[in-house]
């Protein structure tokens, strides 16, 4: 159960059909109310939207795992949801910990938002190009953020694993320079982790959308990798996901579905 639009909020969750980046939500809430007012807004969100209760609800379902969507700026001084530095997301984090640690569920951490953005869509908080791949600087805030989060988690059980990034590179954008810059960067990144952590499984995710595994290579450089891809619209039928299958037979690596809908709320 993904547990999205807390720690990154996206426009189409609270039903906007223009205002979708996190940026652009606080600066409409910023001219609707003022910033001390908004500033207040997501200090309170970021303390009420999802709570031990909501955990306790997943559990109760049956679920067995979290995965928990999250913006890099919660673990720099950037300005971010009501704070302009001193950002509290390891306290978040550590509460999602402990809830899923009394409910028997693994987390999974998720950077949905990346450093210069990944995807060059609003749902990555970019200024509309996946500069990540493109930006030294950005490049190396990542691995440098995924190497401080791993430094602090690397015996902790209840964490599955490490989400990379999230639904890298859009499909509107050209593929064939900007793909074969991925997969040199989760190797950077997994170097990084592995400086302090282990342990933990790292996930993995391919450009468009996490649909598009072509480009990836090689598999050996790590013994706890695994793919996770996303399945949105159309039927939902073996066809609909036999390239997926296709990849995980060839690598012999699982491949993890992280998101999967038909874009209809019947």
């Amino acid at each position: 159960t993904n547990i999205g639009n807390w720690l990154n909020p996206e426009g189409y969750m609270f039903g906007f059909s223009k205002t979708n980046s996190p940026r652009f939500i606080n600066e409409m809430l910023c001219q609707l109310v003022g910033e001390e007012a908004a500033a207040d807004f997501w200090q309170d969100f970021k303390d009420n939207y999802i709570t031990r209760a909501d955990i306790d609800f997943i559990a109760s379902t049956g679920a067995n795992t979290i995965r928990l969507p999250f913006h890099y700026k919660l673990f720099t001084d950037e300005d971010y949801m009501g704070l302009p530095s001193g950002h509290n997301g390891y306290a978040h984090i550590d509460s999602v910990v402990t809830w899923c640690r009394d409910n028997g569920l693994y987390l999974i951490l998720d950077m949905h938002d990346a450093p210069g953005g990944q995807t060059g869509d609003n749902i990555d908080d970019s200024y509309a190009f996946p500069w990540l791949m493109e930006s030294p600087r950005a490049q190396k805030l990542f691995c440098d953020i995924w190497e401080q989060i791993a430094e602090r988690y690397e015996n902790e059980p209840v964490i599955l694993g490490y989400e990379l990034i999230n639904e890298p590179i859009a499909h509107y954008f050209d593929a064939e320079t900007l793909n074969a810059k991925l997969e040199p960067l989760h190797k950077r990144a997994v170097e990084a982790i592995r400086r302090h952590d282990n342990n933990h499984i790292i996930l993995l995710g391919g450009p468009q959308w996490n649909s598009n595994f072509s480009n990836f290579t090689d598999w050996s450089y790590d013994d706890k990798i695994m793919y996770t891809c996303h399945r949105y619209g159309g039927e939902p039928t073996a066809d609909a996901i036999h390239h997926f299958i296709a990849f995980r037979d060839s690598t012999g690596l699982p491949m993890y579905m992280g998101e999967i809908g038909h874009n209809t709320d019947e």
